[in-house]
């Protein structure tokens, strides 16, 4: 992508001017369209062309979720356009900042995307629509209530004559946007609800799409970081003589907590970058291990006084009145989020003290709020160019140390590109790793074998500590650590939930599903529980679960499209779990076979999902599957370990990612109930370490309660 910004201009406008922004340099792509009027914008939201092409502002990120088709749908459905004109573009958060902040939320994580934007996008459409209709009526100087409009078309309907959007669209901008407007009920959705082709594949299956890594500038150098291997240690010396002799090397940045080279390609920043000689200061934490980590979390588990997330009837002594009590401990490790593309960023101050930020964030607003700060700038002299994301799973969104760091090296190369780029290992022993954490969990069951009471306990790290300290609950509660736990569904008469926050050395991060191993430990143990009573795991759930409860709706479907309690091949084994949460509800029964030699194989999952409203099935399906495959790496084999201070891994030879032969077939019954607008891009992971563990146990008799499998000797006797 070796073109200037003349040549990118002259190319835009042979090509027929009002370039779609999709995958192109946002700045550079507005002077394209401004260079072709009369594009008009007649929201912040939407921009027609004189051909009727709609573009759809779409503030969210795009990280492989779906979120840009869908948004897009929402605000097509209320414009009521021709779905086949319709394209996305990324808003500007440079524009954002400029217009007050005027497209919400630019932040994409918690399955928020579509359940936190839906109602002001849909208000959006729905306003250009009337403005649109207006600008009509006016021209024909007839009342707006006798025009209708159906897939871009505005019709009059007494006299039928016709205009087009793109015919209005001048004309509708200069017009008061209405100040109420309704919106469609969902059962008249046209295009929204509806498995829309979504926009980003087509050109992903072309190798179009310009990620954060495939950034190429005029100029542009490559930078190649190490950062100290133990969290929170600094530089204590440095030797760059070889480093810097070597072909092509431009500059060595030194900074307090990181070192990079600067070179005219990454390959040979990077070998120079390993000719450093390098003495770190690893601080105070340079012995702390797995051990000591695991030591940690279980004396949280064991202090007294803990704050309590959940305090319902009397635990203590409905134990004691109990006619059988049952305790287990579960616990799971550190785990780093593997995205497919590293940590990168370029950056460019230029000459006039404008900074321009290319990367893959998951927080565009948060990135720019970065940016400006580590360069001394203000929001308004900094543009960050939002870029399609290699993965995210949340390691790009709360912490941006790679625009922090992108930003420092540009400075200290002032009028130059610089793409810096972290190496797999760096990307992998510098993360914010999902919380290790611990659980101990008593039960107290009645004659009838009857849930009774529980008390659990929980210690791991908080996120909200490290990334959102003000976001902290009552007592230092972390909503993110007791999830699940804290807000069970079962009705269970006496509950008690403590939180033991336990920060250590390791940064933690909202890895996918945050607070999901909770549902791993709860529902293994309502299983054990089911177990103990003699009872098969369905009915026992059942019991605890009210009528009309949307957990037991969705546990009712995903039985029966399972078949659960028809047989099985020989050697399959079923488990379940059911979930909430992001919104949604979800119930999971996996089908698992057990070797000989111990070796777990994922046959089948069945994933039934009530999200309230669907607004793209067939994305829907996918996000199911993503959980699945992501989810099973961090069950059968993955984890990050802590030895001298440092990660362990190293790279995806012992951080292995599954393999195509490791997917399952996956069946997701959607069973939206409408009313309320859940998310999908994280609630069905969340029963799948339970269901997958549950069946192990079904095939096994052995009941595991921690991760990963691979520690685990499941040979049958």
């Amino acid at each position: 992508m070796k073109i200037n910004r003349r040549e990118f201009l002259k190319a835009s406008v042979a090509l027929g001017g009002g370039l779609s922004l999709e995958f192109s340099f946002p700045l550079v792509a507005k002077a394209a369209i401004s260079s072709r009027a009369p594009v008009t914008e007649v929201n912040a939201w939407v921009v027609i062309h004189p051909d009727d092409r709609v573009v759809v502002r779409i503030a969210r990120s795009e990280m492989g979720q779906g979120t840009y088709t869908a948004l897009a749908q929402l605000v097509a459905e209320e414009l009521d356009c021709d779905w086949a004109k319709v394209s996305s573009e990324f808003a500007s958060p440079n524009e954002h900042i400029r217009r007050k902040r005027i497209w919400g939320s630019m932040s994409t994580g918690g399955s928020q995307g579509v359940r936190g934007s839906h109602d002001y996008v849909r208000k959006a459409g729905a306003a250009a629509r009337i403005m649109l209709i207006n600008a009509a009526a006016a021209r024909w100087k007839v009342p707006a209530a006798e025009c209708t409009v159906e897939r871009g078309v505005i019709t009059h309907g007494p006299s039928r004559r016709t205009l087009r959007y793109g015919e209005v669209a001048g004309e509708a901008a200069k017009l008061e946007p209405p100040k109420d407007v309704a919106l469609r009920d969902p059962k008249d959705w046209k295009i929204a609800g509806k498995p829309m082709h979504r926009f980003d594949i087509p050109d992903k299956v072309r190798g179009k799409p310009v990620f954060g890594v495939d950034v190429v500038l005029p100029g542009m150098l490559h930078a190649s970081i190490a950062q100290c291997p133990v969290f929170g240690g600094t530089l204590k010396s440095l030797d760059a003589g070889a480093a810097e002799k070597m072909r092509g090397v431009k500059k060595v940045v030194r900074e307090t907590d990181f070192v990079a080279v600067v070179a005219d390609s990454w390959w040979r920043a990077d070998q120079a970058l390993r000719k450093l000689k390098i003495e770190w200061d690893a601080g105070a934490n340079g012995n702390v291990s797995s051990e000591t980590i695991t030591a940690m979390l279980r004396e949280g588990l064991a202090e007294p006084g803990l704050p309590q997330a959940r305090k319902l009837g009397d635990t203590d002594a409905a134990m004691k009145s109990a006619t059988r009590v049952i305790e287990a401990e579960y616990s799971s490790p550190y785990l780093n989020h593997a995205t497919m593309e590293p940590q990168t960023c370029t950056a460019w101050l230029k000459p006039e003290g404008f900074l321009e930020v290319w990367t893959s964030t998951q927080n565009g607003e948060a990135s720019l709020e970065t940016a400006a700060e580590t360069a001394g700038l203000p929001l308004e002299k900094v543009e960050v160019h939002k870029m399609m994301l290699g993965g995210g799973f949340g390691r790009r969104g709360g912490p941006q140390d790679f625009v922090r760091q992108g930003v420092r090296i540009a400075m200290a190369m002032p009028g130059k590109p610089v793409k810096m780029m972290w190496s797999r290992e760096e990307d992998m022993q510098h993360g914010y790793y999902r919380p290790a954490s611990m659980v101990r969990m008593k039960a107290g069951l009645d004659a009838k074998g009857n849930l009774i009471a529980m008390h659990t306990r929980i210690a791991c790290p908080s996120i909200l500590k490290v990334l959102m300290p003000k976001a902290l609950g009552k007592d230092g509660i972390d909503f993110t650590a007791v999830r699940t736990l804290s807000d069970m569904p079962y009705a269970v008469p006496n509950q008690q939930v403590d939180y033991a926050m336990r920060n250590g050395h390791v940064p933690v991060g909202f890895w996918r599903a945050p607070g999901q191993q909770n549902a791993f430990y709860r529902e293994c143990f309502i299983d054990e529980l089911a177990v103990a009573a003699g009872r098969d795991p369905v009915e026992y759930r059942l019991a605890m679960l009210k009528p009309g409860d949307k957990n037991r709706l969705v546990l009712e479907a995903v039985v029966k499209a399972a078949g659960w309690g028809t047989p099985l091949p020989q050697g399959i084994h079923r488990g379940l779990a059911v979930v909430d949460g992001f919104g949604s509800y979800a119930a999971m029964v996996a089908e698992v076979s057990v070797s000989v030699k111990g070796e777990v194989k994922v046959q089948r999952i069945v994933v039934a999902i009530d999200s309230g409203h669907v607004v793209n099935p067939d994305t829907c399906r996918a996000q199911a599957e993503g959980n699945v495959i992501y989810g099973l790496g961090s069950i059968l084999y993955q984890e990050n370990r802590v030895k001298n201070g440092r990660i362990v891994e190293s790279n995806f030879h012992d951080f292995p990612l599954p393999q195509i032969s490791d997917m399952p077939k996956v069946e997701t019954v959607l069973v939206p109930t409408g009313g309320f607008w859940g998310g999908h891009g994280e609630p069905a992971i969340l029963p799948l370490t339970a269901a997958v563990c549950n069946a192990v146990f079904a095939a096994t008799g052995k009941r595991v309660r921690s991760l990963p499998l691979k520690h685990h000797d499941l040979r049958r006797a």
